[in-house]
């Protein structure tokens, strides 16, 4: 069967974008964790991460698929489990159901969980008829003792069923072989009201369980994994290891990477001197700019390509949602949604992730405080600050750089707890104040646990989140750079713009246990929270450009000698942790909420808890040191 294939993201708010073909269109649908963005990439060629669990895919995706002579659009619909329009998911699904004109539908189930997937089937057998079933996993099904009648499904739905392995690509051939020669009968069937029951008519009809207890090991597994016992301790170390891999493993890379990048600025600098280029001008290009992305690359892309990947295996290995179901309970007592635990998990690795991620919580006021409270999660842009401010002030007395660096980690660990907690807080006064209302409820699915594809795991993880998050910050680092630079280097009577700015925010810092230096470094970082530090040291040297140091050791040296103190440090991390978002985050929480009064509301309540939690700690810990 002859195949070729491209394709292009676009997002699903926008519907105007999604083709208007009128032929040759096909709509992907199905539950999360159903395998269904995988066979989109194998249909389709985009190689889009697949995770495993719910609410994954928040956006579409659009390919194109050729077979033979014949083109087809192929559309990835967000995962969902009912057409009842309760979520913003579901309704972009049953709108472009409904107002397309599709050519078939590709409806994808889970073979192991076919009851429930069923239900999805004949809500959009109630809608369409051009339906394709796509039986996957069926090599999970068979690990498991599930057999299924294929033959007898197709009876049952009046619709064809094709068995697969979406992953192992088993089944694929026959499915294009379908789709090549589909033709819609244009039947209209039944409307079934009760989709529910009947799903279980067919269930019971099609499916035999050759062992009862198939699932016996994964009920063993949840019992302790998320009980009320163990789960959480469990969940705290899982976190404790990774951020402790990605502190051991990102500190090498980090110094190979800066030795690099400054090389080749110094070799610029050699080369743009000899063309003739004016001082001034190479003094902006490459301290104004280079220089700040060097840093980013240097500082942001080494744990970043080390967390991610930890983290995407954590997801596709079923863990994720295990997380959420242990933060469930504290999330409802404070207001909130359950959901937010997962959209908590994902601002960890970027806010403006975090921020998109909460379209999965179908009550609009409840994904506002997400959204609201998402920058409390201490971005992978604020761990390389965290953490060398933690190495130097609280575990420098470790000499072996093993228990050092696990040191680092218990206290990073505590750091984000504390984070959680604040979350928890400022989400349970939103839920008091402007944003009242009862919480409401929600199923959350745990799907199977699943061996996750390593190598391919790590390659999309570093491609479809490293690399995107990197290239963003970038972008956004750039202008910084120029700023910063103009600050720097605009003298009024002998002293910098910088200088000025620095002084006037004096007094404030000083009342929370910082100073005017700090807060113009988090004011002047807010397109990229890596440069807090370069902005910190350039200010304190008053030098031109951004600043690195050549070791902890000299760092210490040049904090201290700028009266910095424990005090100091604790404040600095706390301020890290609860102060305005970062210029991309604030331009996805415009876009996710279309209102200027949520925007501002999302700069001003962490700042605001900022300065308040850092002027308490700072005051009582001044009456014990």
């Amino acid at each position: 069967m002859g195949l070729t294939r491209s394709s292009k993201k676009f997002k699903s708010k926008n519907k105007e974008n999604i083709t208007n073909a009128s032929s040759n269109l096909i709509a992907l649908l199905g539950n999360p964790n159903v395998g269904k963005t995988t066979l989109f990439n194998n249909l389709t060629g985009l190689r889009g991460h697949t995770g495993n669990w719910p609410g994954k895919t928040v956006s579409n995706a659009e390919g194109i698929m050729k077979i033979k002579d014949k083109t087809y659009n192929v559309i990835d619909l967000p995962g969902i489990y009912s057409l009842n329009a309760f979520s913003e998911e579901e309704e972009i699904a049953k709108d472009f159901l409904i107002e397309k004109d599709i050519d078939i539908i590709l409806i994808v189930v889970d073979a192991t969980s076919l009851e429930r997937n069923l239900n999805l089937v004949l809500e959009a057998k109630n809608i369409k008829t051009n339906i394709i079933v796509c039986l996957n996993l069926l090599d999970e099904a068979k690990k498991k003792n599930i057999s299924i009648d294929i033959k007898g499904l197709e009876k049952e739905l009046n619709l064809p069923v094709i068995g697969m392995s979406a992953r192992k690509k088993e089944g694929i051939n026959k499915l294009l072989e379908k789709i090549y020669s589909f033709k819609n009968k244009d039947e209209k069937s039944s409307y079934i009201v009760n989709t529910e029951d009947k799903a279980k008519e067919i269930y019971d009809k099609c499916v035999t369980l050759k062992d009862e207890n198939y699932n016996k090991r994964t009920i063993k597994i949840d019992k302790i994994l998320t009980s009320k016992k163990y789960g959480i301790p469990i969940m705290l170390l899982t976190i404790g290891m990774i951020l402790w891999i990605t502190i051991i493993g990102a500190n090498y890379p980090s110094e190979l990477l800066s030795k690099g990048l400054f090389y080749i600025y110094d070799k610029l600098f050699i080369l743009l001197t000899n063309l003739g280029i004016n001082q001034t001008v190479i003094d902006f290009l490459l301290n104004g700019i280079y220089k700040v992305v060097a840093w980013v690359i240097s500082v942001m892309l080494p744990p970043m390509a080390i967390f991610f990947p930890l983290f995407t295996l954590m997801e596709d290995l079923g863990y994720l949602p295990r997380i959420a179901f242990n933060m469930d309970r504290l999330f409802k007592k404070c207001g909130a949604h359950g959901k937010q635990s997962l959209t908590m998990c994902m601002g960890y690795g970027c806010n403006a992730c975090g921020v998109i991620g909460c379209r999965i919580i179908e009550s609009k006021k409840e994904k506002l405080i997400a959204i609201l409270t998402n920058v409390f999660s201490p971005c992978n842009g604020r761990f390389p600050s965290l953490i060398a401010i933690i190495s130097i002030f609280l575990v420098s007395g470790f000499s072996n750089k093993f228990v050092s660096s696990g040191m680092s980690a218990l206290t990073l660990l505590g750091l984000i707890v504390f984070s959680c907690l604040v979350t928890l807080l400022i989400s349970k006064i939103l839920s008091l104040t402007v944003l009242k209302g009862e919480p409401s409820s929600f199923t959350l699915e745990l799907p199977p646990y699943r061996k996750p594809k390593i190598i391919d795991t790590i390659i999309r993880s570093i491609l479809d989140r490293t690399i995107f998050v990197l290239g963003r910050a970038i972008c956004v680092s750039m202008p910084a750079g120029i700023i910063i630079w103009l600050a720097a280097n605009i003298m009024i009577n002998d002293y910098s713009i910088l200088y000025y700015i620095s002084s006037f925010l004096d007094p404030l810092g000083n009342l929370i246990g910082l100073d005017g230096t700090i807060l113009i470094a988090f004011l002047f970082g807010l397109p990229a929270n890596e440069i807090v530090i370069p902005i910190m040291l350039m200010a304190y040297t008053k030098t031109s450009s951004l600043m690195d140091y050549s070791s902890l050791e000299s760092l210490k040296n040049l904090l201290v000698s700028n009266n910095w103190t424990i005090i100091t440090a604790i404040a600095f991390m706390i301020f890290t942790i609860c102060h305005f978002p970062c210029g991309t985050t604030i331009m996805t929480i415009k876009k996710e909420t279309n209102s200027l009064k949520w925007t501002i509301l999302s700069i001003l309540i962490p700042t605001i808890t900022g300065f308040i939690l850092c002027f308490i700690v700072t005051s009582l810990l001044k009456l014990f040191i």
